[in-house]
């Protein structure tokens, strides 16, 4: 209720001002199934790309990298800022690096989504100043069962925490100053893959301590009071009668431990940091594999199995997100798709990022996509040479402008992705009274796969028309019968750019290009976008 209270009474104070006038920051609007993030008052997709760790250590390097991202069709770039880099000596700040990346982003025409690798960083604490890391009795190390110290800040060291939230406040209040107007900076992540590598939870005598006590009352009333929207796995262990975190949480109680205590921290570097400048906030999490025991993945950390922890006591992050690495790209994506929680990428594998990107913005309605690893690539130098595919789809989806944030919010999109090794051959989604069929495309002639992987999204842009985005895909089109008993067919094909306000035809494809009007085959081998016009006729 608090953090529902927090944006509403910041809309209302946005409104009051009017939504797009400068200095006014950008924000997440949020509706019952999905959010967008306003820039300048209007809604903002980030076609993004998370730069390596190390790529952001330099000025200089903005000089290359920046534009090499630009020429990729990216609008959004995601880097580092280290707390090493900005307070070198205790209260000394030096922001000169992100100043010059700033500036080199708006003669881009980019805008920059920073990362605050502050106490943690993949759970490790490598990203903290040299005087923090060799102070150990002021900034206590989490410790192992066997009470061996780790590369790892502890949760319960008061200091650690005034302190990150201190240099946390000096860039937002930096960034307000030298932002405000042009709003270069579109967002926050605050920490980076959280959680406790290690059994399961600190073992610091304070830890220890806390954990033989009772729950805290104020985790208690936040789970009860949305009891009836607990993960299954936390609703499985949680047992308001007991006491004590066995007690509460039995088996999960180590974890939803650390979760508390991770999400307590990271709300006061957050708190501190909106003081200064009212930016939209998130958390990014590791997300478990298959198998993996808490401690083998970061425990503790904002996945979706103890998320309820974070979304009760970290009020002051906007929304969570996950980076997403293993194949069950689709299923870590719903788990996310939560009330008042709006999804983000920041983290995806470069190489499914084109397929992946096209289901985020159309199935999930993603208001962003961030490959990680994004500086790798670069567009072609010659002629002949073949654009990365995630530059074919940041052109296409960028050349829709406002058209596909509008179809997001209306619910007039969908999207689709499959594989050769998916568990079924074909995906069908419904939309504008069809129902959309795709499967990977096939020779003719020998029934072997023309792609190992195809994905598609879907645009209703008026009645009984459509576009599509996609590749390696063969699209079938049937009326809904939820619809009418009508049947339904292709009346044109159009391959086309959009180009301002234009639309070019660059071929029309029917006879055997649409198998004599019965379907879409999408290029195998190449991001297209198509135009498809239906007709629907009484049998």
């Amino acid at each position: 209720m608090l953090r529902r209270f927090a944006i509403a009474l910041f809309c209302a104070c946005l409104c009051a001002v009017g939504q797009g006038q400068p200095g006014t920051p950008p924000q997440i609007r949020l509706d019952q199934n999905s959010g967008q993030l306003l820039v300048q008052g209007k809604p903002f997709l980030i076609l993004g790309g998370e730069l390596g760790n190390s790529s952001a250590g330099t000025a200089a390097h903005a000089d290359s990298i920046l534009p090499a991202m630009a020429n990729l069709h990216l609008n959004t770039v995601l880097m580092p800022v280290a707390w090493e880099q900005v307070e070198p000596q205790e209260g000394t700040y030096d922001f000169s690096i992100l100043d010059h990346w700033i500036d080199v982003a708006r003669q881009q025409n980019l805008h920059l989504v920073l990362l605050w690798f502050g106490s943690w960083k993949n759970a490790f604490s490598e990203y903290a100043p040299d005087w923090v890391k060799a102070d150990t009795r002021r900034f206590p190390r989490a410790l192992a069962a066997d009470g061996a110290p780790l590369e790892i800040l502890s949760t319960f060291g008061a200091e650690t925490n005034r302190c990150d939230s201190r240099a946390f406040a000096a860039l937002m209040a930096h960034v307000r100053e030298k932002d405000r107007d042009r709003q270069t900076v579109l967002m926050v992540q605050v920490e980076n893959e959280v959680g406790y590598l290690g059994p399961e939870r600190e073992r610091s005598p304070e830890a220890n301590r806390q954990f033989a006590g009772p729950v805290p009352q104020e985790l208690m009333r936040a789970l009860l009071a949305r009891h009836t929207e607990l993960s299954p796995e936390l609703a499985s262990h949680f047992n308001p009668q007991g006491s004590t975190w066995h007690e509460v949480f039995g088996e999960a109680a180590n974890e939803v431990f650390m979760a508390w205590r991770y999400a307590s921290y990271i709300d006061a570097v957050a708190q501190a940091g909106k003081r200064e400048y009212f930016l939209p906030m998130y958390m990014n999490a590791q997300l478990p594999s298959l198998l993996e025991r808490p401690g083998e993945y970061p425990s503790g950390g904002p996945h979706p199995y103890y998320l309820d922890v974070y979304r009760a006591m970290a009020t002051h992050i906007d929304f969570y997100a996950p980076d997403i690495y293993w194949p069950e790209f689709e299923y870590w994506v719903r788990r996310y798709q939560l009330a008042e929680n709006p999804i983000f990428i920041p983290e995806a594998r470069l190489e499914a990022g084109p397929y992946n990107a096209l289901y985020a913005f159309g199935a999930a309605k993603a208001f962003g996509f961030c490959p990680f690893g994004i500086d790798s690539l670069r567009a072609p130098q010659k002629p002949d040479e073949p654009e990365p595919a995630i530059m074919q789809v940041y052109a296409a989806l960028g050349s829709l402008g406002q058209m596909l944030p509008e179809a997001q919010a209306a619910g007039r999109t969908r999207g689709m992705v499959l594989h050769a090794t998916s568990p079924r051959p074909t995906q069908t989604v419904a939309l504008g009274g069809y129902l959309i069929q795709g499967s990977l495309s096939r020779a003719w002639s020998t029934g072997t796969l023309l792609a190992n992987d195809g994905a598609m999204l879907l645009l209703e842009s008026a009645p009984n028309e459509f576009l599509v985005i996609g590749s390696g895909l063969t699209v079938r089109i049937t009326r809904d019968p939820d619809t009418d008993t009508q049947i339904a067919g292709i009346a044109s094909i159009e391959e086309v750019s959009k180009l301002g306000s234009d639309w070019k035809v660059t071929a029309r494809l029917n006879g055997d290009q649409s198998n004599q009007g019965r379907q879409l085959t999408v290029d195998p081998h190449a991001v297209r976008m198509y135009r498809l016009r239906l007709y629907a006729a009484s049998r």
